[in-house]
């Protein structure tokens, strides 16, 4: 109750001190408002109206964006973490790109309405000189951590909130974003800084570790190949099962596992997979561990960035990275079971989605679901040209 009611006088402070500040443009006598912020106030009154009530939305595909970001990959790998500090603490998580421009957010679905309300979600711009002062626009500014309180805010639809961002920066010391936490002012928590930073490190460490390690890249949605420092390497279809089973699975196989998922009931015996596993490691350089099969080195997939974004509930970064089923022209029993599992995540998100652009995206990639086309076709207004397109998806579906 006293750190309530001390957070209490607080914004009744910053809120006296705003409605003399603000409607003249210039300080007014004595100030105690931080310089930082004031400074701030300053600048952004050239640019940003405080009565305007959401962040304005950039131009660029954010989804593409971000799909192709460096930071999509650690953030994805801090899933757990992300949902703990959202879900269960009542938060919502946002990563901006160097400009200020949210790529992604994560929420409960109270906080998440609530931050949808202000574009506090992919898409929205929270530079200084689109939304004027906020702990993404000083962090971005200043290169440094930055708390920013209710008041403190110069768009008054955002003084119910409390902000605490951190930048982000890449293995060169360069700025690639931010990290901000954000709830409502009532639930500021001197820690809630440590854990941005914290989260942060975290982010900086595995990109640092990624940028260290060998450049390896396997796709294996719609199509096979495996990309090392930039070079393709040759590898038969099976190897490439393979590979894409330990890289979905990293905590790795027993040699019974891996056997039964390759071979399932078939009369092979075990030292097949034993050459299987040393012709793969001689073609990767060494990378898979011998007494429990498992990747001993970072290796990029497309399937598992799949499937992190399935687990952050991120449908518009799995069904941009979705381009198919899992090697499609295999019938390997672990390979089979993978495929329906991302299939169904994918077409499950697309279903309980309401973006009309998710539904047409993955039916691009599913000409014969009859039900993501009537999605759609429920989901796009009367009028919508893209109407046309769903209409002979649809109608295609139905002759096949």
């Amino acid at each position: 109750m006293a750190q309530r009611s001390s957070l209490s006088q607080r914004r009744a402070a910053l809120e006296q001190e705003w409605s003399r500040w603000i409607p003249a443009g210039t300080p007014q006598g004595d100030s105690a408002l931080r310089s930082e912020v004031a400074q701030s106030w300053l600048r952004s009154l050239r640019t940003v109206d405080p009565s305007c009530e959401h962040a304005p939305v950039a131009d660029a595909d954010v989804t593409a964006r971000w799909a192709a970001s460096s930071l999509r990959t650690p953030v994805s790998e801090l899933t757990d973490q992300l949902r703990d500090i959202t879900e269960g603490a009542g938060y919502v998580a946002a990563i901006t790109d160097e400009t200020g421009t949210i790529l992604w957010s994560h929420g409960g679905p109270v906080m998440r309405r609530r931050a949808e309300q202000v574009n506090f979600a992919p898409g929205g711009r929270w530079d200084e000189a689109h939304m004027g002062t906020n702990a993404l626009s000083l962090a971005l500014r200043t290169e440094q951590p930055h708390t920013v309180f209710s008041a403190e805010h110069l768009v008054a639809a955002l003084h119910g909130w409390v902000c605490y961002c951190a930048p982000i920066r890449g293995a060169d010391g360069r700025q690639l974003g931010v990290l901000d936490l954000s709830t409502t002012w009532d639930r500021a928590h001197p820690l809630a800084m440590s854990t941005a930073r914290t989260l942060v490190t975290a982010i900086e460490t595995k990109l640092h570790h990624r940028m260290a390690a060998p450049g390896v890249r396997l796709t294996c949605l719609g199509a096979a190949r495996l990309i090392r420092d930039g070079a393709p390497v040759r590898l038969r279809p099976r190897h490439l099962e393979l590979l894409t089973l330990l890289a979905l699975e990293p905590e790795g196989f027993t040699h019974e596992r891996l056997h039964f998922a390759v071979y399932g009931d078939r009369p092979v015996g075990t030292s097949t997979l034993k050459s299987e596993m040393s012709y793969l490691r001689r073609a990767t350089g060494g990378d898979i561990a011998s007494r429990v099969y498992r990747l001993v080195s970072p290796l990029s997939c497309d399937a598992v960035d799949v499937l992190a974004a399935l687990e952050a509930g991120d449908t518009a970064t799995a069904v941009e990275l979705y381009r198919g089923p899992l090697l499609p022209d295999s019938d390997t029993p672990g390979i089979v079971q993978w495929r329906e599992y991302l299939e169904v995540g994918v077409r499950t998100a697309v279903l309980s989605s309401g973006n009309v652009e998710h539904a047409l995206r993955y039916g691009e990639r599913a000409p014969h679901d009859i039900e993501i086309h009537e999605h759609a076709l429920r989901l796009l207004p009367r009028g919508d040209g893209r109407r046309a397109l769903a209409v002979a998806r649809l109608h295609g579906a139905l002759r096949d």
